[in-house]
């Protein structure tokens, strides 16, 4: 089984589960991923975290990390971006396979958009502000072209939290607007660094959506990937 730590938020977690299913070629309930989904909305939020000093996550999620583990997990995955700030400290003393929502959008943005392309983001102020993506998109020999901080005031954030809230019609608007904006700056496409973000543009028009990268796709996509290596080992 595949463990998810998830909860940051619920409803992108639940959308996580739908993308595993959606990307798994399976012919009956057998041949999907199992999943162990940890789904704890009470985890300390993370942009209060990185930006405020407020209480760290890191405690919950090494908790959920080892109730996955406990309860039979082989590999792990985390549906969460910025919680990704602590992903190197999640792997240290764990020897499951535990594959990065950044990693795997990264390589992906690059094989969609090209070598040197220039990639914005849709991301917390916390993801944007810790550098989270820099590393990956420069060994991909990708560029950052990160949205202004009018973009996330007036339009990723309020959408973030419209997502959360469950208002994801409300959020989409906002996030196209955030999207064109970098686009239009000479982003040759834009990742979805938030796993709310998606969710809020299932009615974008297709032409702006064929420019962006999900990153809850690309780790459902992964994980798919993690789970038939995983039983290519055992049946070896």
């Amino acid at each position: 089984m595949i463990g998810v730590l998830g909860g940051m938020g619920p409803l992108a977690t639940a959308d996580f589960f739908a993308k595993v299913i959606a990307a798994t070629d399976a012919q009956d309930d057998a041949g999907h991923v199992p999943l162990l989904i940890h789904s704890d909305p009470r985890i300390a939020g993370r942009p209060a975290a990185l930006l405020h000093g407020g209480a760290s996550p890191l405690p919950a999620l090494l908790a959920a990390r080892d109730r996955l583990v406990t309860a039979g997990a082989q590999g792990l995955v985390m549906a969460c971006n910025t919680a990704h700030y602590w992903h190197a400290q999640l792997r240290e003393d764990c020897a499951l396979p535990f594959p990065s929502i950044v990693d795997v959008a990264c390589a992906q943005a690059a094989q969609r958009f090209g070598n040197g392309a220039r990639i914005g983001l849709v991301a917390t102020r916390a993801t944007l502000a810790t550098r989270l993506f820099e590393p990956a998109l420069h060994a991909y020999s990708l560029s950052l072209l990160a949205p202004t901080d009018a973009a996330l005031d007036d339009w990723i954030l309020p959408a973030i939290a419209l997502v959360k809230a469950g208002h994801t019609a409300q959020a989409g608007p906002l996030l196209e607007r955030a999207i064109q904006t970098m686009l239009d700056a000479g982003a040759e496409g834009v990742i979805l660094a938030c796993t709310e973000a998606p969710m809020a543009l299932v009615d974008a028009p297709l032409a702006l959506q064929a420019r962006c990268l999900d990153s809850s796709t690309a780790l459902a996509q992964a994980t798919v990937a993690l789970w038939r290596q995983l039983q290519s080992a055992t049946l070896a």
